[in-house]
Parts: C-alpha cells; structure tokens; sequence
C-alpha cells in the first residue's frame, strides 16, 4: 500500500532527517512545504532550497500540501505552529506525527488531542529515544518487577544550544520558552512510559541565563526540574543546553531509575567510535537509528489504521500518543510557572 506522507515545515533540526529516510522508503510518496522558511532569522536553509538539498518534491503552499491528499503528516513546525497545522491535517483526514513539545501552551495541545479525536486520526509525538534498545530493556525489567517499586528518576538531557542553525529555539514566542522546554519533555516521556502514564501531582523548577550570555538570548539556558508523581515516584532532571559549541556531539541523554530491588542507568546516545580528525574530535554514533524506527512505527500504525473514520478511534495508535504529549507538556507548563514564581507548582 502507497501511503502519501506530507511534511509541513522544516524548521525543526529533526526535518531533514525525517525526509531523508521518508524517500528511502518504497511505497512512500512525500511532499513537503515551507512557506515559512523564507522569514526565518537564521542562515540555515529552508524552504524550495533545502527541499531540492534533500531531493524532496517540494510546493510553496500549505493549502498546496493538504489539497494533495496526504495520508499522513509530519509537523515539523516551530514548536507555538503545530496547532494550526495538526488542526488542518486532522481536519483532512490525515494522520499525524508532531515534533515536541505537542505545543506551547496546554490549551493548545488539549485543542489538538481534541481535533485528532474528533477526526479519528492518529496524534502521535515524537519522541524517538522511547525507541532506543537501552530504554526498551530498561523498560521490560521495570515490568517485570526486577526492580520492585519505583521511587526516584534521575534524568539528564544537556545538550548544545540550537542556536545556529535554527535560531528559533531561543525566541519565546516560536519555542515557548528555552532549555527548559526544549529538554524536559524526552526524560518526563521516558518516565511516563516506565509509569504507564502516571500523572504529575507537583512540579518544582529552577532556571537561568548563566550559559551563554555572549549569544545574547533571553530564555532561559539552565534548568532543573522536580516532579512529584501522583504514586509517590520522586524524578529529577537536568534539562540544560550545557554542551560547549565545540563538543564533538550535540549533546545526550541519561536515565536513572532506583527502585525498591536495586537501580539502573541508561545512556542512549552514548556508544560511539571517538577519535581525532583534522577538525578536531570526532564522535561517531553507532548503533540503530531512532528516528527511523519511530517513523516506521508511525507508518504501521497509520497502513494498518487505514483511512480515518470521523469519531472512531484509529485501530492502532502508536505511542507514544498525544495523550502522552500533552502529559508531558503539562509538566513543561508547570515548570515555567514554578521557574518564574520560584515556588512549587500543584497539578
């Protein structure tokens, strides 16, 4: 079965992955658009002229894309863009797959769960580490019992500054906020898949601009974020943009999970071949490619769903889904407020 997959914008740093392996795949047709790109204030190409680096059919219109008919879309948008255009494919009956966070601001992404529901579509999040084989064995020992009752996460995602390539990362109004939004949602995703979807009961966050002040930018670049669990379970996570320009790697993440029965730690970016070329340190990724297993999980999901049916649920919804996206985002929601307040937040 052909499956038309359409790719609406290419702002996130994530697109041009997506679209790489989305042409390798046979029986893929793919699409893309980014009227946007034009207006972007970095040099990082987009639009006509990154569709054409990639080899990507491209038009110059959103109304364009959805006339086509696609049966899927990835929205790879500035982070305050995703409602209109999760809002647009639903309401084409196309299934989605929505970079992270879901949105902005929790109405928003309570508004697109809402749409994709109502259209019988599949919302899901990217979120690929939850693919990561480290994870998945770390996961099955959780659901075994081998590490009894969980009571404390420790979760780090530090990483460079996207700011280069794609500046809006660092503008509040596109991003929603800065390291704290941008690394809090991978770990609070991986804790809610080891709790089965165990919500927030209270959130504690700390930030601040001490990390690159010669940038210039005015959200926050350090963060740290405490989340109380509805079952007690105590997580903690670094969520800074503390990777040096230089570093050989954009960055990582770690997980720690104690229970009960004993503790164990994860770190799925870390297996590499590391050396020396003559620019300088070399970090060499080994290993299967997250992306590409989550996209092909949403791809089955959306072959074997078929066409939406309005207000049926799709026979398969990938996770993670848009539930857990919007957990998530309530987490991040929290943790500007309490960052601001400087006090602890109920949920």
């Amino acid at each position: 079965m052909s499956l038309k997959v359409a790719i609406a914008s290419f702002a996130h740093t994530h697109a041009a992955s997506y679209a790489s392996l989305l042409t390798s795949m046979p029986d893929v047709e793919v699409l893309s658009a980014d009227p946007d790109g034009a207006d972007a204030p970095d040099a990082g190409p987009r639009g006509a002229e990154f569709a054409a680096q990639l080899g990507v059919a491209y038009v110059d219109s959103y109304d364009d894309l959805f006339a086509w008919g696609p049966d899927a879309v990835v929205v790879t948008s500035e982070n305050a863009l995703h409602r209109g255009l999760v809002e647009r494919a639903a309401a084409v009956g196309a299934h989605v797959l929505c970079e992270k966070p879901l949105a902005t601001e929790v109405a928003d992404g309570e508004a697109m769960l809402a749409a994709c529901e109502a259209a019988g579509v599949i919302l899901m999040t990217a979120y690929p580490v939850r693919f990561a084989p480290s994870y998945g064995r770390l996961r099955a020992m959780v659901e075994a019992g081998r590490l009894g009752d969980l009571f404390a996460v420790l979760g780090t995602n530090n990483g460079k500054i996207p700011y280069a390539q794609r500046q809006w990362f660092t503008d509040a109004k596109f991003a929603g906020g800065g390291a704290l939004v941008d690394h809090t949602v991978h770990c609070a995703d991986l804790i809610d898949g080891l709790t089965g979807g165990v919500e927030a009961a209270r959130v504690h966050a700390a930030a601040n601009r001490v990390l690159h002040q010669d940038k210039g930018v005015a959200v926050e670049t350090g963060g740290l974020v405490t989340i109380t669990y509805e079952n007690g379970l105590l997580a903690t996570i670094d969520c800074s943009w503390s990777v040096p320009d230089n570093g050989p790697t954009w960055g990582g993440v770690t997980l720690q999970v104690t229970g009960t029965n004993g503790s164990v730690e994860i770190a799925p970016f870390l297996p590499h071949v590391g050396g020396t070329d003559s620019s300088g340190e070399v970090f060499l990724p080994v290993g299967g490619d997250l992306d590409s297993m989550m996209l092909g999980e949403f791809l089955t999901a959306v072959r074997a769903s078929g066409p939406a049916v309005a207000g049926q649920t799709p026979a398969v919804v990938p996770q993670p889904d848009g539930k857990v996206g919007l957990r998530t985002l309530r987490i991040v929601d929290a943790a500007r407020r309490s960052a601001a307040s400087g006090q602890p937040v109920e949920l």
